[in-house]
Order: structure tokens, then C-alpha cells, then sequence
């Protein structure tokens, strides 16, 4: 019986996906098996676990570089690549896995799952949904994190972390050059941790950082 809560169509367009890894962000390009309301099946050469946020971009031009909108997405289930008919898809290789992924929004920090109510907004400016690459580190530590943002604002942000920071950390931010960055590119900016909370289901912390005056 079909549990799914959104009709699938068996169609083959590009989609990337981007994830961490301790050495950094990695990027797959790849064709979807099957398309639905909520969410793709795609073969992936790497493998991925159930419960793990990746970032897709769908559908992919490759043509457009980067700065492509972006959408999280949780792995909520891997198996044998295969075709509508059961049988390995053409063209896939032998490793690759099929990984079904749904589309979800990173619990905001308002709602951190211990029964708080929503905190009054003190915003300054609006914050949009935004998925984008972003490099950050303490101000006293050479290397950066590659992370992704979730959310931005003319004064704000919030990004997935696997590092841990504290609250009142001073961290500098940079952004490759693109039209969709909400900070400047080409130099770093100066944050300051405003507020950590943890993402359910997952290792990484969604962190929320306020630009220096």
C-alpha cells in the first residue's frame, strides 16, 4: 500500500546536492529517478545515511555557476538504484545508491523542542530563507568552517554548524562572490554568536550570528 503523502513522477532531471564533511563541503551532480511534491530519489556515489541534512539544488543548470537557490533536505531512505520497471537505471554506476530525499525547514530557534513559546521578534530587519555557502571562523583561528546558511537579513544570519561556538564567540564571515550573497563579498565580515540551538535529528547546530557594528 502507497504511504506516500505526495503522487512520485518517474523524471530524469539534474539536481546537485552539497554536504559537509570533516575535510570540507563536497558536491554531486546527478539525474533524479523520480520527482515528487516533497521531495526526490536520486543515485548518489556516495553513501548517506537516513536522517542526514543535504543541501539541493533542483533543478540544476550548470550552465549558471553557483548561487543557485538551494533547499535542505533530510536522507530518509537508501537502496538499490532501479527504474520504474525494478531494474538497475541505465548508465548508473555499479556503487551508486538510490537515496530518497524530503524537502524540510531547520526548526527555528524560536521553537527549540523543549515547549518554549515563540520569543517576540526583535529584528531590526527582515530575515529571508536563504541557502548559500559560507565560510566562517574565530577571529584568533586560521582555518574556516565551510558551512551553509539557512536564513539571512542586512544585520543577521543563522547557519548550520558541525563546529561548537559559544554564545559571544567573535567570528569573521566570508561569501564568494555572487548576487545572492546578503553580506559583502571579497573580504570578511565581523560577527558575534547571538544564540546556538541544536537541529533535531541531526549533529549539526543551527547558529545565529549578528553582524559588528
Amino acid at each position: 500500500m502507497d504511504r506516500r503523502e505526495h503522487h512520485r513522477a518517474q523524471l530524469r532531471l539534474p539536481v546537485r546536492i552539497r554536504w559537509n564533511t570533516p575535510f570540507g563541503q563536497k558536491t554531486e551532480v546527478c539525474k533524479t529517478l523520480d520527482i515528487s511534491r516533497g521531495g526526490l530519489l536520486v543515485p548518489c556515489q556516495d553513501a548517506h545515511a537516513p536522517g542526514v541534512g543535504l543541501w539541493v539544488t533542483f533543478p540544476y543548470d550548470s550552465s549558471l555557476g553557483d548561487g543557485q537557490p538551494e533547499m535542505l533536505a533530510k536522507v530518509v531512505r537508501v537502496g538499490p538504484a532501479r527504474n520504474g520497471n525494478g531494474n538497475r537505471s541505465m548508465g548508473e554506476g555499479l556503487n551508486e545508491r538510490a537515496v530518497a530525499l524530503h524537502f524540510t525547514l531547520p526548526s527555528h530557534p524560536e521553537a527549540n523542542g523543549h515547549g518554549r513559546g515563540k520569543e517576540p521578534e526583535r529584528r531590526d530587519s527582515p530575515r529571508r530563507a536563504l541557502a548559500l555557502p559560507v565560510r566562517v571562523r574565530p577571529e584568533h583561528v586560521p582555518w574556516f568552517e565551510e558551512a551553509m546558511t539557512i536564513d539571512a537579513s542586512a544585520h543577521g544570519l543563522r547557519f548550520l554548524s558541525s563546529r561548537e561556538y559559544q554564545e559571544g564567540d567573535r567570528l569573521l564571515v566570508s561569501f564568494e562572490q555572487t548576487a545572492s550573497a546578503p553580506w559583502p563579498t571579497g573580504s570578511e565580515t565581523a560577527a558575534r554568536v547571538l544564540r546556538i540551538r541544536a537541529v533535531p535529528d541531526s549533529a549539526a547546530l543551527a547558529v545565529t550570528i549578528v553582524r559588528e557594528a
